[in-house]
């Protein structure tokens, strides 16, 4: 049973630091049910329900250790020189630098960096439930992880698990474990569709301008946030994704959001780092409706509920 004794070691390792109370972002179990039954047991507790943050895929099911918490870790500074060839190719996964303790990151979009929202955008963006952020109440959320709906870019991006990076010919593609998605990029030269059929992913494009390979992204469906807060994602977003390897472990990522129907300017988070981990396999992982179903009524709606007073 190699596979067993791969994943315990790092569910001990990554979910541990998740169970934190006072987090400044609590985060609902939502998911936890796709999460193999023989480890659930030791991650609820009283504090994981109020504050976990399992809400995403075990990440840890195809990692051998848990991810650095900065560059500086496993990887020097890099100094200038010569770029490197246009090969993004690796299993990569984003530095444990977020905004919440211990997490692995979740900041490639990053809301202190969000422009101020129209007064469309605003409504949108007030009438959300989100999973985590100053806004989430346990058992109201309205994410639609909860319904077992695909995760797609932005949002697919920044949550705390490894994707991996493959170019062919004509095209370069993303496999997530995060629901087992995968993404084509089309590299062949074609400009993106002038009017697509929505989608959760979108339709995207790539090319090379010097080290950096540039990725657009439209055609997007509504039916998702672009992060984990409730900010809105529309037909009319127009997503751009900056890449570079830094060197041969270390892989920067940028992500810019436009989307004049929503934000008043085009959001421009800092770059993100991200480690090449070329031992990780990605492991299977889907939602499953049912066992969400029965999460919900057992434990995440529960949880928000006020405990009974003694009096």
């Amino acid at each position: 049973m190699k596979g067993v004794n791969h994943a315990k070691g790092v569910m001990d390792n990554s979910y541990r630091i998740h169970s934190q109370v006072g987090d400044p972002f609590p985060l609902s179990f939502a998911l936890l049910p796709s999460i193999p039954a023989r480890f659930r047991r030791r991650l609820v507790s009283p504090s994981a329900v109020l504050t976990g943050v399992l809400i995403f895929s075990p990440i840890g099911f195809a990692q051998t250790r848990t991810p650095p918490d900065k560059a500086s870790e496993t990887t020097k500074t890099p100094q200038p020189a010569a770029p490197l060839s246009h090969d993004l190719s690796g299993v990569w996964m984003q530095y444990r630098d977020g905004d919440v303790p211990g997490t692995p990151g979740m900041n490639g979009v990053n809301e202190h960096f969000r422009p101020p929202l129209t007064p469309w955008g605003q409504a949108k963006f007030d009438a959300a439930k989100p999973l985590s952020g100053a806004k989430a109440v346990a058992g109201q959320e309205d994410n639609s992880a909860l319904r077992c709906e695909p995760s797609g870019p932005p949002q697919v991006l920044v949550l705390p698990n490894p994707w991996e990076i493959v170019e062919i010919p004509g095209r370069v593609l993303m496999f997530f474990e995060e629901q087992h998605l995968w993404r084509e990029i089309w590299t062949d030269g074609r400009p993106l569709p002038k009017d697509p059929d929505p989608s959760w992913l979108g339709y995207s494009v790539g090319r090379w301008e010097g080290d950096t390979f540039i990725v657009e992204t439209i055609g997007f469906n509504d039916k998702e946030w672009v992060d984990l807060y409730g900010n809105p994602r529309t037909s009319t977003t127009h997503l751009t994704e900056r890449y570079r390897r830094l060197n041969h472990d270390t892989l920067e990522q940028q992500i810019i959001i436009e989307d004049p129907k929503v934000y008043t300017k085009p959001w421009i988070s800092p770059p993100k780092l991200h480690k090449r981990e070329p031992g990780w396999e990605l492991a299977e992982w889907f939602c499953v409706l049912d066992e969400n179903k029965d999460y919900d009524q057992a434990v995440r709606k529960p949880a928000g509920v006020a405990p009974a007073s003694n009096k």
